[in-house]
C-alpha cells in the first residue's frame, strides 16, 4: 500500500507557545524555539505509529510555517532573528516559512503623536499577530484541494480554525486531520481543536515529542 503524501500546516505561535508553556515553562520564548521540520517529522512518526490495523501510513512531502515578523525598527533583535531562521529551515526545499508582520501599539503623547524614550525610540505598549489564523486557514483549503496531497495536518489548538476543518473536510478530496501537544495532567491546556459536522484524526504529541523538536541552533 502506498503511503499518503501528507503536508503539514503549522500555526508556528500557536505550536510554539502551547508546548512551552505546557513543558518549558521557565524558559524565555526565544530559549526553545520549535523547529518546524523535526516537528513535522515528530508528528508523521507519531501518527504512523498510532493508527489501527489497516491504517495508511503518510510520508511527508512539505511543511508550510505561518507565524508573525517583528518590526525591523521596533524589535530590531527579534526581526533578525525570524530572518535567520526562515533561512535556516527552508535549507529543507520542504520546508515554507511565511511570515505576517506583526500588529503594535504605542505609548501616545498628549498630541497623539508616539511617545519616544531616552533614545528617541517609539515606546511599544503591545504586539499581537493578525491574520496568520487566516493565512492557516487559507493553505489548509489550497493544499486539500491539490492533486499531488493526499493528507493535509493542520498543527494548532486555536479554535478559531475549527470551521476551516469543517469546510476542508466537506471537499471530500484529501484526508484532513490535526495534531496537538497533550499533557494528561493538564487537560485543560491541552484541548485539541474539532470540527462541528465531522470526526477527525487527531495525533497527540507528549513532552518526550516536544523535547524532540527543538532547534538546537544559536539566533543570538
Amino acid at each position: 500500500m502506498s503511503k499518503l503524501r501528507a503536508v503539514v500546516v503549522i500555526d508556528y505561535q500557536n505550536v510554539h507557545l502551547v508546548g512551552l508553556n505546557l513543558f518549558h515553562k521557565s524558559c524565555e520564548p526565544y530559549e526553545f524555539l520549535v523547529h518546524p521540520l523535526h516537528f513535522a517529522n515528530q508528528l508523521i512518526s507519531r501518527r504512523n505509529a498510532n493508527q489501527r490495523e489497516g491504517g495508511q501510513e503518510a510520508e511527508l512531502a512539505k511543511v508550510l510555517v505561518y507565524r508573525g515578523l517583528p518590526s525591523a525598527d521596533a524589535d530590531a533583535k527579534p526581526y533578525a532573528r525570524n530572518l535567520a531562521q526562515q533561512t535556516e529551515w527552508e535549507s529543507d526545499p520542504r520546508v515554507n516559512v511565511t511570515m505576517r508582520p506583526l500588529k503594535y501599539t504605542y505609548k501616545r503623547d498628549a498630541d497623539g503623536q508616539k511617545a519616544t524614550d531616552a533614545r528617541g525610540r517609539a515606546i511599544v505598549t503591545g504586539k499581537r499577530e493578525k491574520g496568520v489564523d487566516v493565512l492557516c486557514a487559507l493553505a489548509l483549503m489550497r493544499e486539500a484541494r491539490l492533486d499531488g496531497v493526499d493528507l493535509v495536518i493542520l498543527a494548532s489548538q486555536d479554535t478559531d480554525l475549527e470551521p476551516a476543518l469543517d469546510e476542508a473536510l466537506d471537499l471530500g478530496l484529501a484526508k484532513v486531520e490535526t495534531a496537538s501537544w497533550f499533557e494528561p495532567h493538564d487537560r485543560r491546556a491541552t484541548r485539541e481543536i474539532r470540527p462541528s459536522q465531522h470526526r477527525i484524526w487527531n495525533t497527540r504529541l507528549n513532552a518526550q515529542a516536544y523535547d524532540a523538536c527543538c532547534d538546537q541552533k544559536d539566533y543570538a
